[in-house]
């Protein structure tokens, strides 16, 4: 009866993950869709919404590049650049404005350094290292049946855990500050800062999905390390 319950348990783990992490990124795309059609007002392209917000903050430092891919837009601290999608980038569109002047949000964050944003950076570094060891020991952990090596390796995925909980609150506040920006500005008018903040609650929804997936990653692993344990 435990085996079948352990078995049972995991599985309802990876299906509610897998749910939970499609369900995030049907909704990020269908909302970036939708508002990557509606030209914005001021007919001002994603890289003049990202530099009109970055030389107000006196970030005439940090420049804006394009980027290949779709919402592969990122702010990299160590270059200072803030890199736009090829959609964003050229288009002006509210999806576009709300995306430049999010990654703008990171930008002013490093300029006023904001905590969680270094934190995250720190820790950044070993994030995919003790990923990859993480699920290594896991691995040769079972397969070996060396259980406390599993739960070594169930541990270091908690640096995961940790990064991605931490990651939440910058992603929160790079938003709060694009809404602000934008409005502050008048890059977008009060209707249009509705579709920026539809937008960017959608875009926090995926963090929210990653955090759930890996708890119940973690959760699963935890299952059947219980279950060797109980043999």
């Amino acid at each position: 009866m435990g085996f079948y319950y352990y078995d049972s348990l995991g599985y309802i783990f990876v299906i509610i993950g897998a749910i939970i992490a499609l369900a995030a990124e049907f909704y990020v795309n269908n909302r970036f869709s939708k508002y990557k059609n509606i030209k914005n007002k001021s007919g001002l392209t994603g890289v003049e919404v990202a530099r009109r917000i970055l030389d107000e903050a006196g970030l005439n430092d940090v420049y804006v590049t394009e980027v290949d891919g779709i919402l592969s837009d990122h702010y990299d601290p160590n270059r200072k650049v803030v890199r736009l999608s090829h959609d964003i980038f050229h288009g002006n569109t509210i999806a576009s404005s709300s995306v430049a002047a999010h990654e703008c949000g990171h930008a002013i964050q490093d300029k006023e350094n904001y905590f969680l944003i270094r934190l995250r950076g720190y820790i950044f570094p070993f994030v995919n290292l003790v990923s990859r060891f993480g699920y290594v020991a896991i691995f040769i952990g079972f397969i070996f049946n060396i259980i406390d090596l599993v739960w070594g390796g169930i541990g270091l995925l908690l640096v995961i855990l940790l990064f991605q909980l931490i990651t939440i609150p910058v992603e929160l506040d790079a938003s709060n500050r694009a809404k602000r920006f934008l409005q502050d500005y008048k890059l977008l008018s009060k209707n249009e800062i509705e579709g920026t903040n539809d937008m960017l609650k959608a875009a926090a929804y995926t963090y929210v999905a990653s955090l759930v997936t890996t708890i119940l990653e973690i959760l699963r692993l935890i299952v059947i390390a219980g279950r060797k344990d109980d043999r």
